[in-house]
């Protein structure tokens, strides 16, 4: 089935940095499009970046474009999420998530349906 484990979120100030890892285990996701969903508070869980399966696309939402960079390492079956000049509206739980399709074009807008596996989140807090 596979797991998908995520870390690297925390307490940042306004104008920080965070890297975000989504660890795969029990089974490879090299052939799956990987994605970065987040949910604030009393809000519903939003699309933040997305990558095909070999990294030759990237998608992102357009709140945290020139902000945030999607990549992911073959080797160690890990996606990361870079995130820069975080602001306080980036709070929320980061989850990971794994799309069997590979690719679903250059127009693709990653949805939360399009998505079959997903990690337990990792906290992110940015502070004013």
């Amino acid at each position: 089935q596979g797991q998908l484990v995520e870390s690297g979120g925390g307490l940042v100030q306004a104008g920080g940095s965070l890297r975000l890892s989504c660890a795969a285990s029990g089974r490879s996701f090299s052939n799956y499009a990987m994605g970065w969903f987040r949910q604030a508070p009393g809000k519903e869980r939003e699309f933040v970046a997305a990558i095909n399966w070999n990294g030759g696309s990237t998608y992102y939402a357009d709140s945290v474009k020139g902000r945030f960079t999607i990549s992911r390492d073959y080797v160690k079956n890990t996606e990361y999420l870079q995130m820069n000049s975080l602001k306080p509206e980036d709070t929320g739980v980061y989850y990971c998530a794994a799309d069997r399709i590979r690719w679903r074009g250059s127009r693709w807008q990653p949805a939360i349906v399009d998505f079959d596996s997903w990690g337990q989140g990792t906290q992110v807090t940015v502070t004013a």
